[in-house]
């Protein structure tokens, strides 16, 4: 039962989960998830988009409009979607609509989901040349005349009178795109599944980015994304939000996470050509049942692969989210569960937590504390 926002716990802003956590229908539960985040003291929350009932922009407005305090964030849009005056005027509706607590995220995205589209794949040029037009327009300057990666635009204007200040998140995994999001990014969003060891090369690997861009390496907030399922719910619902994610990770761009974590090709090889996974009809965490997932559990998988995660009980959990800042973090995504999922992990996490070291963090996630 949700309690009156009157009495919320206090906020934790270097915690984030994710909005309708993989696949939903009900687009409508998100009304309530995010009610119940800010009940629950979530600093942040994560939209993803897919293209079905998930838009970003709606989803985002929804969050917004059933909270006061809790950040919130695209994670992630594509820039290829949509007009760049169409995105710029979402994250500018998005970010008074929320008084300040939106950043707008970007990703690559998939390039044969875009040659079916029919869109151009999503180069680094294409990003710089993008965000460069969306703060400028943000900052009331009209673009005129642009002919660049992004495309050409004969004229660009929002209003003259505008001075937004809308962060951009980059999501990131691999190294060109992780020194990308250290020059041009406000924040950056990585990968679920990725080792402690991967964390902490990825977060040096940024910072080194921002400081040779001539920018303050703090000032980009870094948000690790932890898959987290705690042994107090049912175990179907754990195979499909451990077992089930990363095998889907691993089915659609597996040579990424594998080549990010160090892992061995021929695991991830070995994994394609198993007879359950060649040809599966769809996402694992989608439609796998749970028989193909404890195949995958118990005989396909690695433990160590499954193990960069967050499992046990919710006080295990609670010291896994304590690795991710030991590897330099500067906010957690508990990823995969609901807010209510959450609750335990968040009260374990509040009995560990070192006290007055995350308390001056913005609520936008794409804002660090001295940005």
């Amino acid at each position: 039962m949700s309690i009156p926002l009157s009495n919320a716990v206090a906020r934790l802003p270097e915690i984030g989960c994710f909005g309708l956590a993989g696949h939903s229908p009900t687009p409508r539960q998100l009304i309530e998830e995010a009610k119940r985040a800010e009940e629950l003291g979530i600093g942040s929350m994560f939209l993803s988009e897919r293209f079905n009932v998930k838009d970003a922009g709606v989803l985002a407005g929804v969050a917004g409009a059933v909270t006061e305090r809790l950040g919130i964030g695209t994670a992630a849009t594509n820039h290829n979607t949509r007009h760049p005056l169409v995105t710029a005027t979402m994250a500018t509706t998005l970010h008074r609509v929320t008084g300040g607590r939106y950043a707008l995220g970007l990703g690559r995205g998939f390039d044969a989901l875009f040659d079916v589209m029919g869109l151009p794949r999503i180069t680094s040029a294409q990003l710089v040349d993008v965000v460069g037009i969306y703060r400028q327009l943000w900052r009331g300057e009209a673009v005129i005349g642009h002919d660049g990666p992004a495309g050409k635009f004969p004229y660009l204007v929002q209003d003259s009178t505008f001075d937004e200040d809308v962060p951009v998140l980059m999501m990131a995994i691999g190294g060109r795109t992780l020194d990308l999001a250290g020059r041009l990014a406000d924040g950056v969003v990585l990968h679920t599944f990725m080792t402690d060891e991967t964390l902490a090369k990825s977060v040096a690997r940024i910072r080194r980015s921002a400081e040779e861009a001539g920018r303050d390496p703090a000032s980009v907030r870094i948000w690790s994304v932890l898959a987290t399922v705690h042994d107090g719910l049912p175990e179907e619902l754990r195979l499909r939000k451990i077992v089930g994610r990363l095998a889907t990770y691993l089915q659609g761009y597996g040579e990424v996470l594998v080549r990010a974590n160090g892992w061995d090709k021929a695991v991830l090889d070995r994994f394609r050509t198993d007879p359950l996974v060649h040809g599966y009809p769809g996402a694992f965490d989608a439609i796998g049942s749970v028989a193909d997932l404890t195949h995958l559990r118990d005989d396909v998988l690695p433990e160590e692969w499954l193990a960069a995660s967050a499992q046990g009980d919710a006080a295990t959990c609670a010291v896994r989210v304590k690795d991710q800042f030991a590897a330099g973090a500067d906010g957690v995504i508990l990823h995969g569960a609901t807010p209510d999922e959450l609750a335990p992990v968040l009260d374990a996490w509040r009995d560990v937590r070192p006290s007055n070291t995350f308390d001056h963090l913005p609520a936008n996630p794409g804002r660090a504390a001295n940005a």
